[in-house]
Order: C-alpha cells, then structure tokens, then sequence
C-alpha cells in the first residue's frame, strides 16, 4: 500500500520546520502556494496541516493562517501525541542514534504473554530485547514484540536500524494508532547490566499497543528509559463547552 499523501506533506513540512526553514511564530505560506508546491487538494493538505496541529508544530488561526510554534527541547524528548521511532526521534532532536540488538527469537504466545501484550493466545510473534544509545550513552532498552503474519521476514539487521522504515517502506504497512501507558518501575537485572542507572534504582516505562490501517494490533513494546534522560512531550487544546 502506498503511503497516503497527506502523510508525505506532513512528514516534509515536520522535516522543514524541525529543520528551522520556518522560524519560531513565522506565519507559514498559504494554503494555495501548498496546494500548488505539493499539488494536492485543499482537503490533503487541510488533513497534514491538522496532524501538525495535534503534535505541536503549528497553530492554525482563523482568517490569518498558520503559525509555526515549535520548538526544539533540549533534552531527549519523545513524543505522546505522535507516533515516531527511535531513530526519527533522535534526528529532531539532533542526536546521534545506534542500536544494539541483545536478544532475537521467535514465540509462540501463551496466556501469560497474552496478558501482557494483547495479542491472541496461539499467534507467532518476534520478541527482540534492543539497546539503544543517544550521542553513544546507553539510555533506553525496548522489548519488543512483533505479529508475524504482519511483520514478516524481520531480522537482527533490520532491527538494528530501524524498524518502522522498515514497515512503511518495504512492507508499505501503513502505521496508524498506538495506546501508551506510562508507568515508574523497579530496575531488573538486563536494565542495571546495559543502562549504566549508577545511583538510580527505577525506570520509566512506556508500554504501547500499536495498530496498523486495518485496526490490527501487530505491535507490543515496552521501552524501559534511564530517568535522567527521560522526558515526553504532548501538546494539549482547552475544550470549551457551551454552556446551557
């Protein structure tokens, strides 16, 4: 499946934006320079300016345009309302990335995996146990599950770089939504052996269910982050009500 073109001008405008082509509070150009530039209808390009909106990158106002209102964190910093991998997050944050595959296998899933996942007792799964560095510092370990009939002909290679490339553009697999819980919890023993905690004896966690176009869950991960380089951002909008 193609990727959809409203998520091609978002992608490009992000990378513009991030990329500093647009400054801090700059109206951007008008709608109809964007419709012309990436020759689409009012509606795409209506739909891409929206998801910049929900992640924070932009403002739209009424009979003035849209302002660009992003700005660069300067620690590590993932995204909540968006869902973006480890490797997209490092290149807006100006970091270097590097992944180190610890652990590759195929399971079967039984009860106690499907309690914590999700996934269907009896589906075959990947499970890989990743490292991954920022500027060279060990900061996050993901354990990730993969559905097979999904995910196919992943490998070790693939998954030291990134997966997500992965899917959208050889699998054309067309990522949609993803349900997170955030959560502060104990170390374990791979945690205290890969992610250099010193005096720190607790993580956060980010668990996340993540569904493909057909409403398909065909992902499950934990990412187990050092906390002193944690940090998400959301972008949040007051709903008014009418008040009767």
């Amino acid at each position: 499946m193609p990727k959809t073109k409203y998520i091609e001008i978002y992608q490009d405008l992000k990378s513009k934006i991030e990329q500093g082509e647009y400054e801090f509070q700059e109206l951007l150009p008008s709608e109809n320079m964007f419709i012309h530039t990436y020759q689409c209808s009012r509606n795409t390009l209506r739909r891409a300016i929206s998801a910049l909106v929900t992640d924070g990158y932009v403002q739209t106002m009424q009979g003035k345009g849209v302002r660009n209102i992003f700005q660069p964190t300067k620690q590590t910093s993932f995204t909540i309302g968006g869902i973006e991998s480890f490797q997209e997050s490092a290149i807006r944050n100006h970091q270097k990335p590097m992944t180190k595959v610890l652990c590759f296998t195929e399971l079967i899933t039984d009860d106690k995996i499907a309690k914590r996942t999700g996934f269907t007792p009896g589906s075959s799964l990947y499970y890989l146990q990743r490292l991954h560095y920022l500027d060279g510092k060990p900061l996050i370990i993901n354990h990730n599950y993969f559905l097979k009939d999904i995910v196919t002909s992943l490998t070790p290679e693939i998954a030291e770089g990134s997966i997500y490339h992965y899917l959208e553009n050889t699998l054309h697999i067309l990522i949609v939504t993803s349900k997170r819980i955030m959560t502060v919890e104990k170390m374990t023993q791979i945690d205290e052996k890969y992610l250099e905690l010193g005096d720190y004896n607790c993580l956060a966690v980010v668990s996340s269910q993540t569904y493909n176009n057909d409403g398909i869950m065909f992902e499950y991960t934990q990412s187990r982050h050092r906390p002193d380089y944690f940090c998400f951002q959301d972008n949040a909008t007051r709903i008014y009500r009418t008040r009767k």
